[in-house]
């Protein structure tokens, strides 16, 4: 029978593709022992060094895998990775999985070497048969090798690296197939077909069999079914192009070839295969993993832990290693995130600013001692980019280097810094100042970090509660009596006040300003003018409740690595910042704000001990409430949104007034424009009230009688000096001189009268000596004069009548007397 000219031709094509694959065949093999370029006549040691030569990372890889951060309860809150990974062991991977895998990517793996050169030739010439279709050739072990090598550029982020080790060249080739000799060496074979389950790419994210079966079927690897373990093995190929969400029908496709491989081998039966084939994809089980903080619980909690450990020196020398290490590591964060706390304050929150409305609330809750956050809450909970579902990117209570946006001014709270300053000066809290309704302080001298300085301009200051007249410290806080601060602040130096506020963790939300160098020159200071996080002001107020204990705010208690090693996490830092005499009068003075000032509308109704302070300032453009017990400290904010309706300034819509009496879109709520009234009312004290039901009574320590009425020093002599030379002496010995006018009954109108305490008396250090002058003659005395004059007036008028009465009767009866007589 005649040979037709296209057998011919096929015959003659399989002879020359013989010739060159027998060639080719030579090359790689050749090229295994010798190195690849100009190598020639080199000695068999060093070809045997050479095969030697094996990198680290391929000995021993770590493939990279997601790092997981849980909850206080353990519940899982996210995940961190650039590939989505769980390593398991070969034993957890069910045996169906690993046939499957065998079968269709290396069926005589544990037959052959690292070379599977009868595989490697068929591969050769069903590649070179034009006809497109391709067939690998390279093992198992090569297929790993290769993987591992593009891990390692990966994880160095070098993209020219990844294209070198997947560069199509013969150089590759013949490396990659010397590190798998070298990698069996080494190895066994189980111990290689587990590392290639764990570093394989199976789509959609999910790298190594076990993610990729929680992801695919919601299921473990140790539980795949046979057609399951079919899909899964045949997606390595071609995981985007066969991924079975997107095209399930390449699924469903190239899984039967991987059963009917199995077949074809004998590891199933040809019903066992026809039984999985007609198992169908059921997407409603694909779970997808979400990588980062972006739809999980608490995704602004979440962002705050990412941050925290970028900034861990235990995870590495730079940001980038540190990134690297949480999104490859395995590290497992555990974190002290309560979710009742957070559900509670958070629901506190949402209860009265809405995500929509034109106004931004927080409430963040931190315990003293600790530093460790209790609860971070927003009214804008989720994280997104969507602005008109109230979806922000930005973590409204902290400061811009922990994802912050700005800073609100916090009002009157900052006063309590401006008393910590002064206690610590020796300015005790029985200090008394002439808290007039309206101070005039242009001008004004005062001391700051770089010398004396004058009050800049002109700046007048009024009173906000109504309180003015002489006070007290105590007088002072509870009413937040605006003229009794700033001139304690002066008094106390705007040095000492600002680096006390420093010390105690306030956080300025403009990025890049230093608070003491920004603002020490700058007496509105204590008035709240400055923009901070809110976040940051529960760290100042839990230093207080902590008898001056400050610590960092912190949130992660351990990071284990997928080693079991614990590394260092964040540390808070804890340590003394001011004496505890110096916090026990704080928290005296605040604890009377709650007993009888601003804040007693906040307080929780327990009756325990409890401090804080009301903040409010003047354009009501904010509200706050910070608040604590010795277990507990929160700060509650409420304030304007700038950039919507009607709160943008230069718009003809713009609303003066700020909250002050603004109907919350989505409460209904009226808010007042205080404090009290808005943020301690409404979110502080039904926040800590819930949350302190289970915490036990505890109380502050009184303060000592230093801290009270300050040390003990005499009044200096100013007999025979004038008034003003006097008050010269005086104020430079420290004390305040302040004018008052007393009743007199012994001096005349305005005429001074002496100085109390005199000259010699034992008083307290930076006391107020009044220069006593007449206001006249006390009105009671001269009122009980009067009466008493009337009274005796009175008397005499009685007597004098009395008198005429009984004279007038005589007469009359003289007059019945002479008559008689005359009639006789």
């Amino acid at each position: 029978m005649p040979v037709s000219g296209r057998r011919v031709g096929a015959v003659l094509s399989s002879v020359a593709l013989f010739g060159v694959i027998s060639v080719l065949a030579g090359v790689l093999i050749a090229g295994l022992f010798i190195p690849v370029a100009g190598l020639a006549g080199v000695s068999s040691k060093v070809a045997a060094d050479e095969l030697d030569n094996l990198p680290a990372e391929l000995a021993t890889p770590t493939p990279p895998t997601r790092s997981k951060v849980l909850m206080a309860n353990g519940k899982v809150l996210a995940y961190f990775y650039d590939e989505n990974r769980i390593p398991v062991k070969l034993n957890q991977i069910a045996p169906v999985m690993r046939q499957a895998q065998i079968a269709i990517e290396d069926h005589r793996f544990y037959e052959h070497g690292a070379l599977d050169l009868k595989g490697t030739l068929r591969a050769l010439v069903r590649n070179t048969a034009n006809d497109g279709i391709t067939q690998g050739g390279s093992s198992l072990t090569q297929q790993y090798v290769k993987m591992v090598q593009i891990e390692a550029c990966q994880a160095k982020a070098d993209e020219q690296c990844t294209k070198r080790v997947q560069a199509p060249t013969v150089e590759r080739k013949i490396r990659e197939l010397r590190y798998a000799i070298a990698l069996e060496k080494r190895l066994s074979k189980d111990q290689i077909l587990e590392r290639y389950l764990n570093i394989a790419y199976y789509g959609a994210g999910a790298y190594g069999v076990e993610a990729a079966a929680r992801h695919y079927f919601s299921t473990s690897a140790a539980k795949l079914s046979l057609a399951q373990a079919a899909m899964l093995a045949g997606l390595v190929q071609s995981p985007d192009a066969n991924n079975p969400v997107n095209n399930t029908s390449a699924a469903l496709e190239r899984r039967d070839v991987v059963l009917n491989r199995m077949t074809e081998l004998g590891l199933i039966t040809a019903s066992q295969a026809q039984a999985a084939k007609k198992a169908t994809f059921n997407k409603k089980k694909v779970k997808p993993t979400r990588n980062g903080c972006v739809g999980s619980r608490y995704p602004f909690l979440c962002d705050y832990v990412r941050r925290s450990l970028l900034q861990s020196p235990s995870l590495g020398k730079t940001e980038e290693e540190r990134d690297n290490l949480i999104k490859r590591g395995g590290l497992t964060i555990k974190t002290a995130i309560d979710p009742k706390t957070q559900d509670l304050a958070q629901r506190r929150v949402s209860s009265v600013v809405g995500a929509k409305d034109p106004l931004i609330s927080t409430m963040s809750m931190i315990q003293p001692g600790t530093g460790l956050i209790v609860a971070m809450a927003q009214s804008r909970p989720v994280m997104g980019s969507n602005a008109k579902k109230g979806q922000t990117y930005w973590n409204l209570a902290v400061d811009p280097a922990m994802g912050g946006i700005q800073g609100y001014q916090a009002g009157s709270t900052f006063k309590a810094f401006t008393a910590a300053a002064a206690l610590e000066k020796g300015i005790p809290l029985r200090k008394k100042y002439d808290a007039k309704r309206t101070i005039d302080y242009s001008g004004r001298k005062f001391s700051s970090c770089k010398g004396s300085e004058r009050v800049y301009g002109r700046w007048r200051v009024s009173n906000s509660t109504g309180a003015n007249g002489v006070m007290d410290m105590y007088r002072g806080a509870a009413m937040s009596v605006n003229n009794y601060f700033v001139q304690l602040e002066l008094n106390t130096g705007m040095c000492r006040v600002t680096k006390m506020a420093e010390r105690l963790g306030v956080k300025l939300g403009t990025r890049g300003r230093d608070l003491v160098d920004y603002y020490q020159d700058k007496p509105s200071f204590t008035l709240g003018s400055v923009e901070v996080s809110p976040l940051s002001m529960a760290e100042a107020y839990a230093t207080f409740a902590a008898r001056g204990i400050h610590c960092n705010p912190i949130i992660i208690t351990k990071i284990t690595a997928r080693n079991g090693k614990n590394l260092k996490p964040p540390s808070a830092d804890c340590r003394r910042v001011m004496s505890k005499q110096v916090a026990d009068g704080v928290n005296s003075l605040l604890s009377g704000v709650m007993r009888n000032g601003t804040g007693t509308r906040a307080r929780v109704p327990d009756g325990r001990p409890q401090a804080g302070k009301t903040g409010t300032i003047d354009s009501n453009e904010a509200v706050w409430f910070a608040g604590y017990t010795p277990e507990i400290a929160g700060v509650a904010m409420i304030s304007i949104d700038n950039r919507k309706k009607p709160f943008i300034r230069h718009k003809a819509s713009f609303r003066r007034g700020g909250v002050k009496g603004y109907r919350v879109p989505s409460s209904h709520f009226y808010l007042e424009g205080s404090g009290s009234g808005d943020a301690g009312m409404k979110i502080w004290k039904p926040t800590m009230t819930q949350y302190l039901k289970k915490v036990p009574r505890t109380g502050f320590k009184s303060p000592s009688s230093r801290i009270l009425r300050g040390k003990i020093v005499t009044v200096p002599s100013v007999r025979g000096l004038s008034i003003a030379a006097a008050t010269k002496k005086l104020e430079k010995a420290g004390f305040t001189v302040i004018r008052e006018y007393v009743y007199s009954n012994s001096v005349k109108r305005y005429r001074f009268i002496r100085w109390s305490p005199g000259s010699g008396a034992r008083v307290g250090q930076f006391s107020t000596i009044s220069a006593l002058f007449s206001r006249g003659r006390d009105p009671q005395v001269v009122a009980a004069e009067k009466a008493k004059k009337k009274a005796e007036a009175k008397k005499k008028a009685a007597a004098k009548k009395k008198a005429e009465e009984k004279k007038k009767k005589a007469e009359e009866e003289k007059k019945k007397k002479d008559k008689g007589k005359g009639g006789g």
